[in-house]
């Protein structure tokens, strides 16, 4: 085998085995919250050493970034972004509220605290966050102006201002819902927040 192949299979391993303790992390967390969650159980999960699951890592902070991005991905199911952004994609992050909610609370408190701990520059986190941010409230950007396009939005209601607004109400909203789960409904509230900013029912 070449040096090539054997450099190329080495990476497919270690993606591989990086993907399995992302997987495995979002169980953990989904299950038991950030809080009581730990590396020993995730590192149980994948029969390895705790040593041996940060050797795919640089920290453990990389390891949680990691996790909410794979939750990301698969939070897409949820959001239609296959096609061109419009009213359904704006409807696919009330689902998302509405699945958090229900199965993954743990990871909404995941992303809460790692969010406001990767505001400094340094944090491992740090580019996930800033990347994130600048897609979602993109491509949110571009469902509300197609929305605009085909007169499914209001007259005076501003593209850009609604999809920050949307985007900032649904992280205010996670906040909220962790202090005191039994008294909001978050995809309610975002459905609220975008009523009366359509003609057509959302």
């Amino acid at each position: 085998m070449t040096m090539t192949g054997k450099s190329r299979g080495s990476y497919a391993k270690t993606a591989g085995r990086r993907r399995e303790i992302l997987e495995a992390g979002i169980e953990v967390f989904a299950n038991h919250g950030f809080r009581n969650g730990s590396l020993r159980e995730i590192a149980e999960r994948v029969g390895m050493s705790q040593a041996g699951l940060l050797h795919h890592f640089s920290n453990k902070n990389e390891l949680l970034a990691g996790v909410l991005a794979l939750r990301d991905e698969r939070s897409v199911a949820l959001v239609p972004i296959d096609g061109t952004p419009d009213i359904e994609t704006i409807r696919g992050i009330v689902r998302v509220a509405e699945y958090n909610a229900e199965f993954a609370p743990g990871l909404v408190e995941l992303h809460c605290v790692l969010s406001a701990e990767a505001t400094a520059p340094e944090h491992p986190a740090h580019q996930y966050f800033l990347d994130r941010y600048s897609w979602v409230v993109s491509l949110m950007i571009e469902a509300f102006t197609n929305a605009q396009a085909v007169g499914q939005l209001r007259e005076g209601v501003h593209p850009q201002s609604a999809a920050r607004s949307l985007i900032a109400l649904s992280d205010g909203l996670q906040v909220q819902w962790l202090l005191a789960p039994d008294t909001l409904d978050m995809a309610e509230e975002l459905r609220r927040y975008l009523r009366p900013l359509f003609t057509i029912d959302v």
